[in-house]
Parts: structure tokens; sequence; C-alpha cells
């Protein structure tokens, strides 16, 4: 998508709010990857996602800046909480304060650590998984965490396009690309969920647990 277009979808959906603008530009000044964070058009997407589904526990893997975690949060309900996980300990401080200091900080629990090992500990049932963390271990992630999915529970997989890398040779030896295609792959064949995979900004795959 050029960046007119882009501009043209912005222009006539709902403004990601002043607090988000300056995350968003403070994630571009201040981190090596600005880029991850999910940005305005995808965050009004996953606020209007969470508006529809209506979950009640939400768990997040890949924090990075908590920008998308903050988009989903500003979409719950009054009882609804993100549990949000990061291993990046490097980037605490600048997330917890950015997540800390938002509107919605109260529905939001930002821990560090691995998800695999330690939402299971949590005891939770959740109702929308955003997977957005090592593309490495999609495969891995999303077999941990699909049995702490209600049934009838979706789950958002991000970067399942990877800048268009899944489909380029130039990248058949590249470990990111080769974990996206793996769980692509996986996915694809996997008989328990429904999914569909739209070509938003990096990809996001929406999967619908049977």
């Amino acid at each position: 998508m050029d960046s007119t277009l882009e501009q043209y979808l912005l222009d006539h959906s709902d403004p990601q709010g002043d607090y988000l603008y300056r995350l968003y530009r403070a994630a571009h000044i201040h981190t090596l990857h600005g880029r991850m964070a999910s940005g305005p058009l995808q965050g009004r997407i996953l606020k209007m996602l969470v508006r529809m589904i209506r979950p009640e526990n939400i768990l997040e893997v890949g924090t990075f800046t908590g920008y998308s975690a903050i988009c989903m949060a500003e979409g719950l309900g009054e009882n609804g909480k993100v549990w949000t996980f990061d291993i990046n300990d490097e980037m605490e401080d600048f997330t917890r304060s950015w997540i800390e200091g938002s509107p919605v900080a109260e529905k939001i629990n930002f821990i560090i650590g691995d998800a695999n090992t330690e939402a299971p500990k949590l005891g939770v049932v959740f109702d929308l998984i955003f997977l957005d963390g090592d593309k490495r271990t999609y495969v891995e992630t999303y077999e941990h965490l699909l049995p702490l999915l209600r049934k009838g529970g979706f789950i958002l997989a991000d970067n399942t396009l990877w800048d268009g890398h899944v489909t380029d040779s130039q990248y058949d030896h590249d470990q990111q690309t080769l974990g996206i295609r793996r769980f692509n792959d996986h996915l694809a064949q996997d008989i328990r969920v429904e999914k569909v995979m739209l070509p938003l900004r990096d990809g996001l795959t929406l999967i619908h647990k049977l």
C-alpha cells in the first residue's frame, strides 16, 4: 500500500488520539525498531475488533512499547483486562511508563517473562490472544497458548506476511521468515480453527477456535 492510500484510510478512520500519537512518535525517536509498533491504522482495527468480539480477558504476546495493548484496552468493557508479556527487559522502563501513564492503565497487566511458560500459571481462560512475539517460534507459542483460549475465542496473529518475505526466495535462510512461513503452513492445515489472512500492514491473520 502506498503512503497516499494509507493516509486516505487514516483520514477516514477515527484518529488514534494525542496519547497514542505521542507514544508512537516516542517509539520512533527512542527505540531502534519503532516501526514494530502497531501504528494508528492497525491500532484502530485492534480496538474495533475488541469491541466486536467483546472479550473479558485478552492475552498479548509481545508488548514492545505498549501501543497495541493500550489500543485493545480502549475497546474493553468495564471489567476487561489485557495481560501482556514481553521477554525484553531492556524495554521495560520505557514501556511500563507509557502503559502506567495511559488512560486505560488499570486494564493492563504488563509482565516481563515468557508467555509460553508464565501465562498458563495465571489460571485465566482467555477470550482473545494477540500473537506478536518471536517470529521464529510462532508455531510453538501458538500450540502452547491455544489450550488457554476458550472455545469460540479468537487469535490475532501479526506480521504473517513479514514485509512480503514469505514469498521471496531471497529470504529462504532468514530464520524469522522461515518461522512465519512455518506458522502459516501449520495454521493452514489446522482443522481446530477457522482462519483468514488479511493483507493489512504486515499481514494480520484472524483465527477462530472451533
